[in-house]
């Protein structure tokens, strides 16, 4: 096993729920942003480190809006965590993206408004680029993963994040495929730029569960047929899971974005005018560049 690496996993509760999960235990782990979703589960899968979250907590109790995505990222990042894959569901934009295939993102749209997006603020100010938001590193790892496990999965995509927690009217529907999106949902932000802040090798795989309300044969979301997909899927994403674990664990290619290290080149506040504060506050996240 490659020193260092510790897969994180931010998920639904039925993820988490791998066969031949070692050493499994639910642990507190406390954050200056607030409290998390739930506690974290740590385990090895045939001894290789496992850290999941469940986003909505045990019995999904927090809606998109109420999640602490910043203390999930953060408790995640003191937990040990090095890689996350975040597998989310999804609504698809696009015929050939049918319920029950995986989408392996890439770019994002951010539409959401009532979210902390940020760990940094006054007394230490940073802007992380987002251009390339994800670890295409980790994507060759899920890909590689999803065809071993023979699990329909299309690499890249573009990921609508909306406010939620109703689903779009037909009018926004319509306008997100034109703006040229390919799924939606309501969790993927501000996680992902959350994840690149912390400097973690972050991947994203949306889980089709419905075509929103675009489809003609299809204008209406219902939460039943959402979780029968759902149910349908949890199977796969256990073990698309385990599959990433050894495929990780053995990779020696280096991140082509560095995501490790983007803070180097994110801070503008001078360091003789750091907030000694904020920076207690960040020494999960940037605890690395304190001088």
């Amino acid at each position: 096993m490659t020193i260092g690496k510790v897969l994180g996993v931010l998920g639904g509760s039925g993820v988490y729920e791998i066969e031949g999960l070692e050493h499994a235990r639910w642990e507190t782990v406390t954050s200056p942003f607030g409290a998390p979703s739930d506690q974290i589960l740590k385990g090895a899968v045939d001894g290789q480190e496992v850290v999941f979250l469940p986003r909505h907590g045990r019995g999904h109790v927090q809606s998109p809006s109420s999640i602490n995505y910043r203390a999930n990222i953060d408790v995640l990042k003191r937990a040990g965590v090095t890689h996350l894959l975040s597998v989310s569901a999804c609504g698809s934009f696009h015929e050939h993206l049918s319920p029950g295939t995986f989408v392996i993102v890439d770019q994002f749209i951010d539409r959401t408004g009532a979210r902390e997006k940020s760990f940094f603020g006054p007394g230490l100010v940073a802007h992380v680029s987002m251009a390339q938001p994800v670890c295409s590193t980790m994507g060759d790892i899920v890909e590689a993963a999803a065809k071993a496990e023979d699990i329909a999965a299309v690499r890249n995509g573009t990921y609508l994040a909306m406010e939620g927690p109703q689903f779009s009217s037909l009018a926004e529907s319509q306008m997100y495929r034109s703006w040229g999106c390919d799924v939606i949902g309501m969790t993927n932000m501000p996680e992902a730029k959350l994840a690149r802040e912390a400097e973690l090798h972050y991947a994203t795989v949306a889980m089709v569960t419905d075509y929103d309300c675009w489809h003609e044969e299809h204008d209406a979301v219902e939460v039943t047929d959402i979780l029968k997909v759902l149910t349908d899927n949890a199977d796969k994403a256990r073990a698309l899971i385990k599959r990433v674990l050894p495929l990780l664990h053995n990779s020696s290619a280096d991140c082509a974005q560095a995501c490790d290290r983007v803070l180097d080149t994110a801070i503008v506040t001078t360091p003789d005018a750091w907030d000694a504060a904020m920076l207690d506050k960040l020494d999960a996240v940037a605890g690395r560049l304190r001088p």
